[in-house]
């Protein structure tokens, strides 16, 4: 209706002038001020992509300050008259697009940015935010706290799975707009600030040393790290030319120097199974901050509130192909990244002397109807506080067996190492992957995944 009214009017010279004003940029309107994921309404915005993030940190231990600069290069992906950033507290002093001051506001967590003339749909521009304070960490829907988290000596876990990043840096910060990063941190001579990716440059200046990094394979935000720690470093590459870089606090570093000795190993062994390892750079950050209570897969580089056990090892360095190289559309789909990652755990133990794939999709069936595992469906956690609770990750697991069991190991390989590589760098939902499935094995698989899946509560038989 709308269509035939406006072809009727496209010979009056009303309609002609407000048409030349839409090709000359105008008709421009603000970006969502949401990535829209029901589990996170505030994360992520939209009217843009950010291509780049250049941030320069500077910190100090002793006050806890943060002193910071971010340079985010995007390109605009509508006609854009404002957008959004997702910035949790710190002060900022000023926003600049292409050199040139504009007007920004703040609301909650939000950074609201106006150029002074929109910005066309395809447009690349930079934005440069200036800010400063003491950043602190968020609580999760969970209890748990992510992003910045400061310890007692003033040293720094930045780990920001799902909402964190934004209390470090202005980010568009939600899994589907990945970037690459450039990461700078000067810190008091003595410490190291550790991120992602490769070292590129370390410098001392008027006792204070710069580390600069860089990751050059798209990134989502939550996956962004600049631990900071009085840490013992290690530099290595692995036989087949692969640079590793750990940073281990020294409080841990005994229990932690067998476990880390087998990164090459196990990167190796994972390579072999899904595929190409897909970044440039690998290691770990091991910090002495147990009452974080996690560790998380930031991209090439883990961090690990402690010295890790060789489960945890595997299950992060899995995460590399599931979570971080391929990524989730929406927070609901979970499970892609922990079942898959959980599952790697039960291949790597079944082969060193572990118990079998099959006796540990037994052992977790035996547990009774009331137990934790069945408490809803790995498939749709229904609420942000559940994603990282048992289902996704441990009957996640589960439900890769049963589609194992279904279609048989060189099917079953074929097709995760099929996700892995189809979707290097990029992004996938469940749909996708039972699609996937159903192709490479020639079945069909939908009592299997509504089962095993989005089933409410234990499954009737094994």
């Amino acid at each position: 209706m709308i269509a035939r009214r406006l072809l009727a009017l496209a010979a009056t010279p009303v309609l002609a002038a407000l048409l030349a004003g839409a090709s000359q940029g105008g008709g421009a309107t603000p970006g969502a001020p949401t990535a829209g994921d029901p589990y996170f309404p505030q994360s992520g915005d939209g009217g843009y992509h950010v291509v780049h993030y250049r941030i320069g940190l500077g910190y100090t231990p002793a006050s806890r300050h943060l002193d910071a600069t971010a340079v985010l290069t995007s390109r605009a992906t509508q006609n854009l008259s404002s957008f959004d950033l997702d910035l949790s507290g710190l002060t900022v002093s000023s926003v600049r697009i292409d050199g040139r001051s504009v007007a920004f506001s703040r609301s909650g967590v939000k950074l609201k940015v106006t150029p002074a003339h929109a910005l066309p749909k395809g447009r690349t521009f930079t934005t440069t935010i200036t800010y400063a304070g003491v950043p602190k960490d968020v609580t999760d829907p969970d209890g748990s706290a992510d992003g910045w988290i400061v310890q007692k000596d003033g040293s720094v876990f930045v780990a920001s799975e799902p909402q964190g990043a934004m209390t470090w840096f202005p980010s568009n910060s939600h899994p589907l707009d990945k970037s690459t990063y450039q990461v700078s941190v000067t810190v008091p001579d003595g410490w190291t600030a550790v991120s992602n990716g490769r070292l590129q440059n370390r410098r001392s200046s008027h006792g204070r040393t710069t580390f600069d990094w860089r990751e050059t394979s798209p990134m989502a935000a939550y996956l962004a790290t600049a631990s900071i720690g009085r840490f013992q470093v290690q530099s290595y590459r692995t036989a087949s030319g692969l640079p590793v870089y750990n940073a281990v606090d020294p409080a841990e570093a005994k229990a932690a120097a067998p476990v880390l000795a087998q990164i090459p190993a196990v990167i190796a062994w994972e390579s072999k199974l899904f595929g190409p390892y897909p970044f440039d750079a690998a290691g770990a950050i091991v910090e002495h901050a147990h009452g974080v209570g996690y560790a998380l897969e930031t991209q090439t580089r883990p961090v690990y509130d402690r010295a890790p056990d060789i489960d945890t090892l595997v299950h992060e360095t899995a995460h590399q192909w599931f979570g971080d190289s391929v990524s989730l559309d929406r927070w609901k789909d979970i499970w892609l990244n922990e079942g898959f990652a959980t599952y790697a755990e039960w291949l790597w133990d079944a082969q060193h002397g572990g118990p079998s794939t099959a006796q540990r999709l037994a052992t977790d069936y035996a547990l009774p109807a009331g137990n934790d595992l069945w408490a809803f469906p790995a498939g749709d956690p229904g609420e942000a506080a559940n994603i990282f609770g048992t289902p996704p990750y441990e009957r996640g697991a589960m439900v890769l067996e049963k589609l194992r069991e279904r279609v048989g190991d060189r099917a079953f390989f074929t097709i995760l190492r099929s996700w892995a590589g189809d979707r290097r760098y990029g992004h996938g939902d469940t749909a996708q992957f039972i699609e996937l499935s159903e192709k490479i094995s020639g079945r069909k698989l939908d009592s299997l995944f509504a089962t095993w899946l989005y089933g409410q509560g234990k499954p009737a038989t094994l």
